[in-house]
């Protein structure tokens, strides 16, 4: 009998030895979350990556070449989040697609600048100039003309919405001629056109010196549509994990080492005042 009764005990101690090494082993497993990013530079997502690692959520970094598809990967399931574009964009994707990706946080807001190989301030376009090159989706397109309407060079007919298009275009004081291209393959232009306005992450990812830049948007209350953010799905929006993916990334320490990274390229923009 009281070899039985060992017998009995030692094989439940095994049984919970087991049982306690399965739940080290569960709770030592890390949460992936897969996040589409338009771009190589991807530096402070990495450097976000290392913090979240400690809380056992590995975040993989997709990236995509265009604003085409990282939108169309999260709506398929394919990521999990994305974060590369401005609400406007994204009320405009939703609208266009029948989607209803959803904001869950807001990241910098990345100023769009004008470039050029030819010139070296904006006073030198002339008369007839050739194209200058500006983003084709509707709304990095709207903000583009309104950079070059601030700097005098068209205005817009009256009852203009907050999405202009070439077509809203009431005078064009040097005649330029607006080319309309993919967004990634504005950096390329470059050498064919007097100017382009181009979105600050493509513009980083060419390594364009923003120093050499002809103009740099201002950031003022009108630029809030302009605030990046982080999507997920509707259904997604109070998941946990996804939850702890913003907070990590919306810290002081994250806004540190943007300013190491970017100087005052990007702005944090989840407590910024205007």
């Amino acid at each position: 009998m009281k070899t039985l009764a060992l017998a009995a005990v030692l094989s439940l101690g095994l049984v919970l030895a087991a049982c306690g090494k399965s739940n080290s082993s569960a709770s030592s497993k890390s949460t992936t979350v897969k996040l589409g990013v338009v771009g190589s530079d991807n530096r402070l997502w990495q450097h976000v990556a290392q913090k979240l690692k400690k809380q056992g959520i590995t975040l993989k970094i997709v990236e995509f070449s265009d604003y085409n598809t990282p939108n169309t990967a999260l709506a398929d399931g394919d990521v999990d989040l994305n974060a590369f574009q401005h609400q406007f964009f994204l009320d405009d994707w939703n609208k266009k697609h029948n989607q209803n990706l959803t904001s869950i946080g807001k990241t910098v807001i990345a100023p769009m600048a004008i470039f050029s190989k030819k010139i070296t301030k904006l006073s030198q376009l002339k008369k007839k100039a050739t194209p200058v090159s500006i983003p084709n989706d509707a709304t990095n397109e709207a903000r583009a003309l309104e950079l070059l309407k601030t700097n005098g060079f068209i205005t817009f007919k009256p009852g203009t919405g907050n999405l202009p298009t070439p077509t809203d275009i009431k005078t064009n004081k040097l005649g330029l001629k607006i080319k309309l291209l993919d967004a990634a393959q504005l950096p390329t232009t470059l050498q064919d056109v007097d100017a382009s306005v181009i979105n600050e992450g493509v513009a980083l990812n060419a390594k364009l010196d923003f120093d050499k830049a002809l103009d740099i948007e201002k950031v003022t209350k009108s630029s809030i549509p302009w605030i990046n953010i982080i999507v997920a799905k509707k259904k997604d929006v109070n998941n946990k994990v996804y939850k702890k993916v913003v907070k990590a990334y919306q810290t002081q320490d994250t806004k540190d080492y943007m300013k190491k990274l970017y100087g005052k390229t990007e702005i944090p923009a989840w407590d910024v005042k205007f």
